[in-house]
């Protein structure tokens, strides 16, 4: 299954009395949700056994920090979202907000620490493309031309959920747990547990809502872990369309402005515009993807970067340096669920697998 995701945080409320339903009807419920539109708060929490890392301060190059800082620590967003192209995030830091807002073919990037803004632009696809629900990860379309538009850093739950599930085969047992309230609406609970016993991963729960389907939390524990490694949730949420307005954003005055254009690129899929990482599941094993490629299969599979490809803030920055650790040939990263090492010659490699795994697949490249 390799790295899928930066995991989030569900805290579910007490359990409620919800009709039986089979783990098949469930996975139905959220294949059939028609959901396109929403807003609501998002709380995201780590407990991956990692010390904060600040995002700025003295010795901390610009942006280096931002790969770890939702990796520990606990996060608050506001979403907004309206079909596949309209989407804002607002990333409540202590003291500063950050957003990001993708309407159409513009996408702003703001800082309001630093009241500093970019600006990237990219042809809109065509209208006729077909429109997902907002829990589908992708849809199979023809080789169009489609937005090269970066995405928001915090995954939704429905975003988690999606790389989760699509990853659903024989080397998982999926069953359901006790339903529960989360955001205050009624949730089916399914409980995915790993048949592997090399993955550093326990189980994911994921909450679906009793009447529209749509995934509402996920939860991640790690073997030997008493606590949830990681973990996402609506604290709070309405279904309905959010006001066109909040998807038109203007710099403040004063505001640092970095336009930039990016051109299209023919994709097979559209991806929503929630999705903050790489989707590694989705590849077959030894499959290039961007120059990736995957060994191992399932919840043991490991994702390689070819040299050049490890980000020199990672070695460089002085804060970042002591959260990797030395290790023969490189530098490493370990959690309790997410494994990542990074060598001298520049290749990376990840997984939710211990690093003695990706050690062994290093050597064996």
């Amino acid at each position: 299954m390799a790295i899928a995701v930066l995991f989030g945080s569900v805290q579910a409320g007490a359990s409620v009395s919800l009709p039986p339903k089979s783990a098949e009807e469930i996975l139905a419920m959220i294949a059939r949700t028609e959901v396109r539109a929403l807003s609501g708060t998002v709380e995201q929490t780590a407990g991956l056994g990692l010390p904060e890392v600040p995002a700025s301060g003295p010795g901390i190059v610009p942006g280096a920090a931002s790969a770890f800082e939702f990796l520990t620590g606990s996060h608050t967003a506001r979403v907004y979202m309206d079909g596949p192209f309209k989407a804002r995030v607002q990333i409540l830091d202590q003291m500063a907000e950050r957003d990001v807002v993708i309407n159409g073919g513009d996408a702003w990037f703001y800082n309001s620490k630093d009241n500093s803004a970019t600006h990237l632009t990219v042809p809109v696809p065509p209208t006729d493309v077909p429109t997902p629900g907002i829990p589908t990860p992708a849809i199979p379309t023809p080789a169009i031309p489609t937005p090269a538009i970066p995405t928001p850093a915090i995954p939704t739950p429905e975003a988690m959920a999606s790389r989760f599930l699509a990853a659903i085969d024989a080397s998982t047992e999926v069953s359901v747990s006790e339903a529960s309230s989360v955001a205050g609406r009624s949730a089916y609970s399914l409980l995915l547990n790993p048949r592997s016993t090399e993955t550093l991963v326990d189980s994911v729960t994921i909450d679906v809502d009793s009447e529209t389907g749509l995934p509402l939390g996920v939860e991640v524990r790690a073997i030997g872990q008493a606590e949830p490694a990681y973990s996402l949730a609506y604290t709070q949420v309405d279904l309905s369309r959010p006001d066109a307005a909040l998807f038109d954003f203007a710099p403040p005055p004063g505001a640092t402005v970095t336009e930039k254009v990016l051109p299209v690129r023919p994709v097979p899929s559209m991806a929503l515009p929630s999705e903050p990482v790489p989707d590694s599941m989705a590849l077959a094993p030894d499959a290039p993807r961007h120059g990736a490629s995957v060994t191992g299969t399932d919840w043991d599979s490991v994702i390689a970067l070819p040299a050049g490809s490890a980000p020199a803030e990672l070695v460089s920055d002085s804060q970042l340096s002591q959260v990797l650790q030395r290790v023969e040939g490189g530098r490493a990263l370990t959690t309790s669920l997410l494994s990542v090492l990074v060598l001298d010659d520049g290749r990376v490699y990840a997984g939710m697998v211990p690093l003695d795994r990706l050690q062994s697949a290093a050597a064996a490249q």
